[in-house]
């Protein structure tokens, strides 16, 4: 029933809920909002340098609503990068082995993606209509409550799926008897092994050439970069008409080289897309053999989307004056940060250092410390808010973009079409992957048009050969060839072979087709005498059919 009751998710989102496992009593919710403060800020490192695609890893307090007890938990959307969703499950487990008293569910538009992972080792009983409530993160581990048993000892394959409570209650107690088979959990595990050192390898950095307003808000809110290809990637004409005039909140008469960290997808997203801008932006590109033409094209394209995003600016200004640099929870929060080596050993007050720290505050923002009852602010009003509220100092960032670390290289990153949809499906950075920059030997070698011709053809014969003994080779006529009778005498297999892959007769199976169609209509209008009549041909009737009816 519970299945029934709960609202469908959206797509593209992952829902995650963490219960207290035994009953706390009235401290329970105390004891959950506690857990949710410090695993933020024991996972604050990964989390503050992680470029989310659309919405970040949230955790609130859920108070008890009909069977679901109070929990800690959170939705977030993650678009095309199915990464974030991947990501997110490496958190979750790793919260409940960071704190054994937490048991959690994790599901999403698909249901319980996790099985589906798993699809090929699942026992014969689990399937989608008594998964519900089943699958559980706890203690770092996966587990699978069971049906129960019957006393023919035969699994009841009608038993209902149980409450949470009931599966905490059995979690609780029971637990070792409830581990995932070896095989299930290898399959899961084998989709987020790699965390965290997998989160550098997912980012991608590139020089773009953009506005200084752009540089400043990205010095404050790197995360805004996501928000900006999105708006760029997902545009649609009236989003576009914002962009057909000279810019107003990001012209295009000053700009600077800078460096941006954007995800893999989000700089495919970019990348793929063609975009010619309107002449009147004021955004031209140089001639496409210029060095640095990708990072004016770059540059142009995410100018637009932050453009696009102060264009939908409902002129709210969120409250900026916050100062959460003077909350506790911010001093706890930097204080693991420095006790994880999240600075990287970099001295306090230089470029780098305020650079994580700038990361560190958006992430403590977006994420931590935001009032439950607070509505969110679009990204085009934070925007426009740290416009107002920061320093742009054009010199600095020439000084800047004059000795810019390098940037990845595009050759082993840029991912084209086929790539990102490959990304949005698979993980691509497993270590299957391990390879790929040596190079790929397939790809290096040279192929003449003839030799290609020639394998093409062999492959087709290869086709012919496997359809030659089905249903559907056999129900095509085949155009007979002019053999001698001492060819034919020669040897029976051979000639049984040719007679295999004899060509088709494509004008006698059309004629066949067509008078065999215009059989079964029985003198009624139909599809193939209005064809025909079109070409201003009438076929007579059928006198075989005429004669055995009379």
């Amino acid at each position: 029933m519970e299945a029934l009751r709960r609202p469908a998710l959206p797509e593209d989102a992952v829902r995650y809920r963490l219960f207290a496992a035994a009953a706390a009593g009235p401290g329970e919710e105390a004891l959950l909002r506690r857990c949710a403060e410090v695993a933020l800020v024991r996972f604050a490192p990964l989390l503050a340098s992680y470029v989310w695609q659309r919405q970040p890893f949230r955790l609130r307090y859920v108070p008890r609503c009909g069977e679901t007890p109070a929990h800690i938990g959170g939705t977030t959307l993650f678009g095309d990068n199915v990464e974030d969703e991947w990501f997110i499950v490496y958190l979750v487990r790793e919260i409940t082995r960071e704190f054994p008293g937490l048991a959690a569910r994790i599901d999403d538009n698909d249901g319980e993606f996790l099985l589906i992972e798993a699809a090929d080792f699942l026992p014969k009983w689990l399937n989608p209509e008594n998964s519900e409530n089943r699958v559980f993160f706890y203690k770092g581990e996966l587990h699978i409550i069971p049906l129960s048993e019957t006393s023919e000892q035969d699994w009841d394959l009608s038993a209902p799926c149980p409450t949470i409570p009931e599966a905490l209650a059995l979690l609780s107690t029971r637990s070792e008897e409830f581990l995932a088979a070896e095989p299930i959990r290898a399959a899961v595990y084998k989709r987020i092994d790699g965390y965290p050192e997998k989160i550098q390898a997912s980012l991608h950095r590139a020089h773009c050439y953009l506005p200084p307003g752009i540089v400043a808000v990205l010095r404050q809110r790197p995360s805004l970069v996501a928000a900006a290809v999105q708006a760029f990637y997902l545009r649609d004409p009236g989003d576009l008409r914002a962009c057909r005039r000279p810019f107003r909140t990001f012209p295009a008469d000053q700009r600077v080289m800078t460096l941006v960290t954007f995800t893999r997808c989000l700089y495919a997203q970019l990348v793929q897309q063609k975009f010619v801008a309107d002449r009147r932006s004021g955004y031209t590109l140089p001639a496409p053999s210029h060095p640095q033409y990708r990072a004016y094209e770059l540059g142009m394209k995410l100018a637009h989307g932050f453009e696009i995003l102060c264009s939908k600016s409902s002129k709210v200004t969120p409250d900026a004056k916050r100062n959460v640099l003077s909350s506790p929870l911010w001093e706890r929060f930097l204080r693991s940060l420095k006790e994880k080596d999240y600075f990287k050993g970099e001295m306090e007050g230089s470029a780098k250092y305020l650079e994580l720290l700038h990361m560190a505050e958006d992430h403590f923002q977006q994420s931590v410390d935001v009032p439950e009852s607070s509505v969110e602010v679009s990204p085009g009003d934070e925007i426009l808010t740290l416009l107002q509220t920061t320093s742009i100092d054009l010199e600095e960032f020439e000084r800047e973009a004059a000795c810019l670390p390098p940037e990845d290289g595009a050759d082993s990153e840029e991912l084209d079409s086929d790539d990102l949809d490959e990304e949005e499906e698979f993980d691509f950075s497993d270590g299957d992957d391990e390879g790929l920059d040596a190079g790929n030997p397939r790809q290096e070698q040279k192929v003449s048009p003839e030799e290609l011709v020639g394998s093409l053809k062999s492959y087709m014969n290869e086709m012919d050969r496997e359809l030659a003994q089905t249903n559907v080779g056999k129900s095509f006529t085949s155009q007979k060839r002019g053999a001698g009778s001492v060819e034919a005498a020669t040897s029976e297999s051979a000639g049984a072979e040719d007679a295999e892959l004899a060509p088709v007769d494509v004008d006698m199976n059309l004629v066949a087709n067509l008078l065999e169609s215009y059989s079964a209509q029985a003198g009624l209008a139909g599809p193939t005498s209005n064809i025909l009549q079109s070409m201003g041909v009438t076929l007579p009737e059928n006198a075989d059919l005429t004669g055995s009816s009379s």
